[in-house]
C-alpha cells in the first residue's frame, strides 16, 4: 500500500533516511534536525513530498521522498525524486516499482514534463532495475554541488 506520509509519519521517515544512508555507506553523513526537517515537510511552505510503502500488515517498507523542480526548456515543473529506498527485506515485492509508478502517476498528472533522480554508480541492482523501467542514464551531464563553507563563502 502507497500513501503520502503524514506528519505523524516524521520518526518513521528519519528512520528510512538513516537506513538509506547505511545502504548508501554513509551513516555519518545524516545530520538532519528533527523540527526542521518537519518544518520542511509539513509546514506552511513544503519544499519535499514523501510517498510511504507499507506492508498489508502496516509495516514501513519504503519511501520516496521527492520535490519539484523546472525545466526552461519545457517551459513546464518536473519531478526530481530525491530518494527512493525499500527495505532490504522488502525488496523484490513490487515496492520500488510501485513508488515509481506512483511518482510517474504524479508527474503526469500534474503536467510535468519529466521525473529525473541520480543513482550512485556502484549502485548496479538499481541500476538494473531502473534501465528495466525504461530510465536511461544522461551520461553528459555531471552533477556539480556547493555546501558547507563553500556554500557560505559563495553566498557572501
Amino acid at each position: 500500500m502507497l500513501r503520502p506520509a503524514a506528519e505523524a509519519d516524521l520518526d518513521t521517515i528519519i528512520e528510512l533516511i538513516h537506513a538509506l544512508a547505511e545502504y548508501e555507506r554513509e551513516p555519518e553523513a545524516v545530520r538532519l534536525d528533527r523540527e526542521t526537517l518537519r518544518g520542511h515537510l509539513f509546514g506552511p511552505r513544503p519544499y519535499a513530498e514523501v510517498i510511504l510503502a507499507e506492508t498489508d500488515a502496516g509495516q514501513s517498507a519504503g519511501f520516496a521522498l521527492f520535490f519539484h523542480n523546472f525545466s526552461t526548456w519545457e517551459g513546464r515543473p518536473g519531478i526530481y525524486l530525491e530518494d527512493l529506498f525499500v527495505r532490504p527485506e522488502f525488496r523484490g515485492h513490487g515496492y520500488g516499482k510501485a513508488l515509481l509508478s506512483e511518482l510517474a502517476r504524479i508527474a503526469v498528472e500534474r503536467g510535468c514534463a519529466r521525473l529525473e533522480w541520480a543513482v550512485l554508480d556502484w549502485n548496479e541492482p538499481s541500476i538494473q532495475f531502473y534501465r528495466a523501467l525504461g530510465a536511461r542514464p544522461m551520461d553528459e551531464w555531471t552533477t556539480y554541488r556547493v555546501d558547507g563553507e563553500a556554500l557560505r563563502a559563495l553566498a557572501r
